[in-house]
C-alpha cells in the first residue's frame, strides 16, 4: 500500500467540471488580475472568517509582508514572533529591515509561549506576530490582553489555520490583521500561489488594498511604495468553487485525527509517540497531524518511506539557526523547545480523502518500527 502525505487527485477529480466552468468564466470576462471573481471571493472569505474585510494578494508570504508594511514597520523596529515556523514568518520582517525578536514555543502546542513575551517587549516593539501552527490557534485571548495593555498590534500568521477557532472566533478575526495562504497543500488550497489578509479596520483595509497594487488607490497616483501582489482571476474562480467544501474537508481531517488517537492507543505506542495536543475551547483544523518522536525520528521516517508512506518535517531547522539569519546572533540552546521540536516532530498523512485502511497501515507500520 502507498499512502502519500497529501493527495489532491480525488478532490480535483470530483470538482473538475465546476473548476473548468469557473475558469471558463474568467476566460470569457478577461478578468485575469483581481476582477469580479476575486471581488466575490473576498466577500465570501470575509463572511467565512467573520470579519469586515478580506483582501486577496499573490501569496501568504506577501500577506505577511503587506500587513507589516501597513504598520509602517521598517529599520529600527522590532517584531516579536516565533523561531519555529515556515521561513516567511521571519523573512517578511527582515525584508523590511526590521528585527525579529524570538520567543520560544509552548512544547504542547508548538505555538508562542505567551508567558515569555513580556520580557521581550520594548520601546522598539511595533507588532507581535503569532503563528497558528498546524491548524490550531495560538493563545489569542492571552495575546490580546498583552497587546491592549502594551499598545502593540497583533498580526496573525494564519497561513495554516483558515477556519480554526478560539472561543468561537475564527482565525483572522482576533487581531488587527490576519494573514492566510492559498498554497495547494492548505485546507483551502488554490491551483498555484495566492493569499489574503483580513481586518475589521476600515482604514487598514483601504491601505492594504492600495499596498497590493504599488501603493495606489488610483492608477498612476501612488501614496505609498507598495508591491505588485494581486490575486489573479483564475485563482479567485477556483477558490470560489472550493470554499463551500472547506468545512467538510476540515471536519474529515479532524475525524482522521480522532481516529489516529484511537489507533495509536490500541497499538500501545504512548511510550514512543506523543500525539498532537488540543487546547480547550478551540477548533483545530489539522492542516498537519504532527507527532513527536523523542528517539529515532529520522530512522522512523526512513522506514515509513521504504513502506510507501509519505511524511514531512515541519520544521527541521529553528529559524534562529538559519544561515541567512546568522547576523542576528542566534546560537544553539537559545530556544530549547523550538530546537527540540525540530529534532522530534514528524507529520503523517491527514488529508480529507485519506481512507481508513490507509490510516490502519500507517499506524501498523509505526508499531512495527518500534517493535
Amino acid at each position: 500500500m502507498r499512502v502519500p502525505l497529501l493527495d489532491l487527485s480525488e478532490q480535483n477529480r470530483e470538482l473538475r467540471p465546476e473548476i473548468e466552468a469557473a475558469i471558463g468564466r474568467v476566460l470569457d470576462s478577461n478578468g485575469f488580475i483581481l476582477g469580479a471573481e476575486v471581488a466575490a471571493l473576498e466577500h465570501e472569505l470575509a463572511e467565512y472568517c467573520g470579519v469586515r474585510h478580506a483582501i486577496g494578494c499573490a501569496s501568504g508570504t506577501d500577506a505577511l509582508l503587506l500587513a507589516l508594511m501597513a504598520f509602517d514597520i521598517g529599520p529600527g523596529d522590532e517584531v516579536i514572533t516565533t523561531p519555529y515556523s515556515f521561513f516567511a514568518t521571519v523573512s517578511a520582517i527582515t525584508r523590511l529591515g526590521a528585527t525579529p525578536v524570538f520567543v520560544d514555543i509552548d512544547p504542547l502546542t508548538f505555538n508562542l509561549d505567551i508567558a515569555q513575551i513580556g520580557d521581550k517587549i520594548g520601546d522598539r516593539t511595533k507588532a507581535i506576530q503569532p503563528v497558528h501552527l498546524y491548524g490550531q490557534c495560538a493563545d489569542m485571548a492571552g495575546l490580546r490582553e498583552i497587546s491592549e495593555r502594551r499598545g502593540v498590534p497583533l498580526v496573525e500568521d494564519a497561513a495554516q489555520a483558515i477556519g480554526a477557532e478560539e472561543n468561537g472566533v475564527r482565525a483572522g478575526a482576533m487581531s488587527e490583521i490576519g494573514c492566510f495562504s492559498f498554497y495547494p497543500s492548505k485546507n483551502l488550497g488554490g491551483m498555484g500561489d495566492g493569499g489574503f489578509m483580513t481586518t475589521n479596520d476600515d482604514d487598514l483595509a483601504q491601505k492594504l488594498r492600495a499596498l497590493r497594487v504599488h501603493g495606489s488607490h488610483e492608477r498612476y497616483y501612488h501614496k505609498w511604495v507598495g508591491l505588485n501582489s494581486r490575486l489573479d482571476g483564475f485563482q479567485g474562480a477556483v477558490l470560489r468553487v472550493k470554499l463551500p467544501h472547506l468545512d467538510e474537508w476540515s471536519r474529515r481531517r479532524k475525524a482522521h485525527a480522532d481516529r489516529y488517537r484511537a489507533l495509536f492507543a490500541d497499538a500501545g505506542l504512548s511510550e514512543f509517540v506523543e500525539l498532537p495536543f488540543e487546547r480547550a475551547n478551540v477548533r483545530h483544523i489539522y492542516n498537519q497531524f504532527v507527532i513527536r518522536v523523542a528517539r529515532g525520528r529520522d530512522e522512523l521516517r526512513a522506514f515509513l518511506a521504504e513502506s510507501g508512506i509519505g511524511t514531512d518535517i515541519y520544521y527541521p531547522v529553528s529559524l534562529h539557526l538559519q544561515e541567512c539569519f546568522a547576523y542576528l546572533g542566534g546560537k544553539a540552546g537559545d530556544f530549547p523547545e523550538s530546537e527540540r521540536a525540530s529534532r522530534e516532530t514528524l507529520a503523517i498523512p491527514v488529508f480529507p480523502e485519506l481512507r481508513a485502511e490507509q490510516q490502519d497501515y500507517v499506524v501498523a507500520k509505526i508499531a512495527e518500527f518500534f517493535a
